[in-house]
């Protein structure tokens, strides 16, 4: 890979959270952005996971990123890790994998940043190792008259269906192997997709017999040992599949669930009473949640324990894993991200495909 443009890395404590991750955006492959101070001395690193994990504890994106810095200090690696420029690959990728960073800048005597070599440039380049499951089998019966004749994921949305919009993301992010699971009109499905060549892909079509939820056709679909991807087939979204995969990994997760920040105004005065005593007024507070953005990754011991042939929701997986103490992370998403669940949501998906909000 072509040496990074250092300059083009680097960020100020001022500089907002959205900014940087612009920045970061900008950097490609190398993935990071460098905090430094007024003479150019490295301060500290910021990755797309430092990014997601302090939205997760409300970091906001007009925030300046040195708001980022005390969330940092509870991280893994809370101070950058640096090697000396001038030091062998050997060192470089041993540095890279005994503290579990992909990014390791080089810096001189001065502590400002010369070069940034990544893991992918010391290592041999492979696929990302997961599979992938789009669960296409739904009735959707919220969008009649529209799924009369096609199921759901293939409404079409830009001139495509929404299922090739996933298919397309999938195979961008170096994914070869996708099951589909179908029932409602599966032909449909089916006739577009075929095999999956045409579209750079391999798929394999998994028919439920009778509607299993959510989460419980995964029963049907063989076990293997990469993580496997789980996509709703009426998710129009621009999610890194990559940084999902680099985030549950960090975790060493069983499952990661993609949550998207949802915000609801209370259209009245919110009263705090204490007792019958009134202690506040809040008018016309907007809440601020995380919810379930249909986008999920699996270890394989996790899938294993759908039950089979049973009806099962993805939720319920999540319950029973919190149940039996197991880990589960969720991977806030930064990018743009719509359930076309009701009609509203799909003319909002034609709209932003023409305005272009979805090639943000």
């Amino acid at each position: 890979m072509p040496a990074p443009d250092i300059r083009q890395l680097l960020v100020n404590p001022t500089d907002t959270v959205e900014a940087v991750m612009r920045c970061i955006d900008r950097s490609g492959q190398v993935g990071l952005a460098l905090l430094v101070d007024d003479e150019e001395r490295l301060v500290a690193t910021i990755t797309d996971g430092d990014i997601r994990r302090g939205l997760l504890v409300g970091l906001t994106l007009d925030a300046a990123i040195a708001d980022l810095l005390p969330i940092k200090a509870r991280m893994p690696n809370p101070k950058a890790v640096t090697a000396p420029i001038g030091s062998d690959a050997v060192t470089q990728r041993c540095l890279m994998q005994e503290r579990g960073v992909r990014q390791l800048p080089l810096v001189d005597d001065r502590g400002m940043v010369v070069d940034v070599v990544t893991l992918r440039d010391l290592l041999p380049e492979s696929p990302p190792a997961m599979r992938a499951v789009i669960m296409a089998g739904g009735f959707g019966t919220r969008m009649r008259p529209l799924t009369d004749e096609l199921p759901k994921p293939m409404l079409p949305v830009g001139g495509r269906p929404v299922m090739e919009w996933i298919v397309d993301q999938m195979r961008q992010a170096g994914i070869r192997h996708i099951n589909v699971t179908t029932h409602y009109k599966s032909e449909k499905v089916v006739e577009h997709f075929g095999d999956g060549r045409a579209f750079g892909v391999e798929l394999h079509y998994v028919s439920e017999d009778r509607p299993l939820g959510t989460g419980g056709a995964l029963s049907l679909i063989p076990c293997e040992s990469e993580p496997l991807l789980v996509v709703n087939g009426d998710i129009l979204s621009r999610v890194d599949y990559q940084q999902m995969l680099d985030y549950h990994n960090d975790h060493h997760a069983d499952m990661t669930v993609a949550v998207s920040q949802h915000q609801v105004e209370i259209p009245y005065g919110v009263i705090q009473c204490e007792g019958s005593i009134v202690r506040s007024l809040e008018e016309k507070p907007r809440l601020t949640m995380l919810v379930n953005a249909g986008i999920y990754l699996l270890q394989p011991t996790v899938y294993e324990h759908v039950p089979s042939g049973e009806r099962f929701n993805m939720t319920d997986l999540i319950q029973w894993l919190l149940e039996a103490g197991r880990t589960v992370v969720g991977f806030p998403i930064r990018e743009y991200w719509l359930d076309i669940g009701q009609h509203a949501d799909y003319g909002q998906a034609q709209n932003d495909m023409k305005n272009g909000r979805f090639a943000e």
